[in-house]
């Protein structure tokens, strides 16, 4: 089942609401306003669905997952402004056609267990959570809830770029280039210090190749992070990277846990050239299989592989 891991629609319920706004996120017709970044000109056929549906079936997918954009905010947004927004998604996403999936999202100024039971029952293939929620020890704990019924579930988290502060005089891709990675790369590390021994069974695909952290084992390995061991739980989506980047990761943490994701609408979809069909099924259908389902691994639980060693 080729599977992309990593992309985004906007229901229409979902839009509406963003447009009763008046402070961000909020759109002005088709201009996104937010926080930190911008003003984004979006393109209406970009969350057009008959029209996503037969561009994703072109691409050869039979899976593509969609999720709420977590730059948008909206998980931090009061209570009584979130859920709204958060219901709209899920309700619209999950009557997408297929090969559309979704990823859950949930309300964190307030987080709500039973509501994330709730969406994982009607059908979503996971969680999403921002990057920004698990930067250190006590975003990990406040978060625990909630993948605790991750893991009941069997179910996996994926942990995606949050909101940004504002940069003055940035220029426009500074947000996608700087705050985006540097929040996935602290959060690997957040997650190999503190997430990994809360949740020992919880199965996790870091969004962007985990801004490239794993390529740090070996500065890792120096200053006494451990010996390179790889975690068969732990995932790497690949959205906006080629085939130097993905190589590099393969090289890092082997093929098994590189997943093909491609952040659709906001970037093409990228398969790169790793010199053999295998790797081609690998990255878009072994591996996101194994993500969602946790099918036997690669190798028995207890096996490692080191950094630096090939696939």
């Amino acid at each position: 089942m080729p599977t992309d891991v990593h992309q985004h629609i906007w229901p229409p319920a979902f839009v509406e609401l963003l447009r009763a706004r008046t402070t961000p996120p909020y759109l002005d017709g088709w201009t996104l306003h937010l926080e930190g970044e911008p003003p984004y000109e979006v393109d209406p056929a970009d969350h057009d669905i008959a029209a996503r549906t037969e561009l994703t079936r072109a691409d050869g997918l039979d899976l593509a997952l969609v999720s709420l954009s977590s730059p948008l905010g909206i998980e931090y947004l009061p209570p009584a402004e979130a859920v709204p927004l958060l219901d709209a998604f899920h309700d619209g996403a999950l009557t997408l056609p297929p090969p559309f999936g979704v990823w859950a999202s949930p309300c964190l100024s307030a987080p709500d267990p039973e509501a994330v039971e709730r969406e994982l029952s009607r059908g979503c293939a996971g969680l999403q959570l921002p990057a920004t929620a698990l930067l250190d020890a006590p975003g990990w704990h406040h978060c625990a809830p909630l993948l605790d019924v991750l893991t009941r579930h069997d179910k996996p988290l994926f942990i995606h770029p949050g909101a940004t502060p504002p940069t003055p005089d940035a220029p426009p891709w500074w947000p996608a280039l700087v705050p985006y990675l540097h929040q996935m790369h602290a959060s690997w590390f957040a997650f190999r210090a503190f997430g990994r021994a809360r949740h020992p069974r919880l199965r996790v695909c870091f969004a962007a190749l985990a801004g490239l952290a794993p390529l740090h084992g070996e500065r890792f390995a120096a200053r006494g992070g451990g010996r390179g061991e790889v975690d068969f739980d732990a995932f790497y989506e690949t959205s906006s990277y080629g085939t130097r980047a993905v190589d590099a990761l393969v090289r890092a943490v082997g093929i098994d846990v590189v997943v093909s994701g491609s952040d659709r609408p906001y970037a093409t979809p990228v398969i790169p050239d790793l010199g053999a069909d295998a790797a081609v099924h690998a990255l878009r259908t072994a591996n996101p299989a194994r993500l969602l389902h946790g099918p036997a691994r690669a190798m028995p639980r207890g096996g490692h592989r080191h950094e630096g060693s090939h696939p």
